[in-house]
């Protein structure tokens, strides 16, 4: 009688002051809403991409390296034009172009079979990234605001294969504290998800505006937005797989102009690039977000 007596006053408890029983469910948050949906959708996706799924890590590996496997070929077949290139307009000294491309090109090959055959990855990433890096600097792109933000896609999708190639093993060193390469792996995850939207914001704010490129803007830098916070980060990144994948067979689509077209490298190497960041993306929807995202955040709480 007293709980009663304690609670009748004050309404505490399931009574509800206008008679009828106390709802204790709330009305869902449009966050949990669009959860809610989107979890449906990635539900059908992982029931139609079963058969590939076993598959996806080595896909995304060789998409991320493809690039890096065609700029080496482009060198080879162009061999000469690439020394005039250097020389004339680069003004680097002949015995140094050669130099410069042969280590270019057997780095890129060696260092993209390691990442393909997922051997010393640790290395083999650190190479790749040299490569951008030097070339950078070796054809004098370091200014060009739609090469850096291409690359640090590029380098984004290098990360995620360095943190897919880790497992868990702890290294300790004597007088500091421990650190295993599962917690390397969560903060390399976040850096590869940062970096591999910086392909769609030069996307953004590059060539001319159409209704079309405004939507598909809009959705694409949501699904950015998503990926970097880490909500539905699966959902999102097939989002831009899709997105990118299309735009790609239709804006860079090489093997329609011909052999001398001017702008036939240009698309050429746009298409390969594009698809290094397809590779980062399906790594991403195979390992999911990692820990420092809305949707580990979400199982925790």
């Amino acid at each position: 009688m007293a709980q009663i007596r304690g609670t009748a006053g004050y309404h505490l408890g399931n009574q509800n002051p206008f008679g009828g029983a106390k709802s204790d469910v709330a009305d869902p948050s449009p966050l949990d809403a669009i959860r809610e949906q989107t979890s449906k959708i990635e539900d059908l996706l992982d029931t139609v991409s079963e058969p590939i799924k076993p598959y996806l890590p080595a896909i995304g590996r060789f998409l991320i390296v493809v690039t890096f496997l065609e700029d080496a070929l482009r060198i080879i077949t162009q061999w000469n034009d690439q020394l005039v290139y250097l020389n004339s307009y680069r003004h680097i000294p002949s015995g140094l172009t050669h130099i410069f491309l042969i280590i270019n090109v057997l780095t890129m090959v060696a260092c993209s079979t390691l990442v393909i055959i997922r051997k010393y990855s640790d290395y083999a990433v650190a190479g790749l990234v040299g490569v951008v890096i030097t070339q950078a600097l070796g054809y004098g792109l370091i200014f060009d605001l739609n090469f850096f933000l291409r690359n640090l896609s590029v380098v984004g999708g290098l990360i995620m294969v360095l943190s897919d190639s880790w497992v868990r093993k702890t290294k300790a060193f004597a007088g500091l504290p421990q650190l295993d390469e599962k917690d390397r792996k969560m903060y390399f995850q976040l850096a590869g998800r940062i970096l591999l939207i910086f392909l769609f914001i030069g996307f953004v704010f590059s060539g001319e505006w159409s209704i079309w490129r405004v939507a598909v803007s809009i959705i694409g830098l949501i699904a950015c937005i998503m990926v970097v916070v880490g909500f539905k980060a699966k959902f999102s990144a097939t989002l831009l797989v899709v997105i990118l994948s299309i735009f790609n067979i239709l804006v860079n689509n090489f093997w329609t102009l011909h052999e001398h077209h001017p702008h036939k490298d240009f698309a050429k190497y746009d298409f390969f690039q594009i698809l290094s960041i397809v590779g980062g993306l399906l790594l991403l929807v195979n390992s999911g977000p990692g820990h420092f995202s809305i949707d580990e955040k979400k199982k925790v709480y």
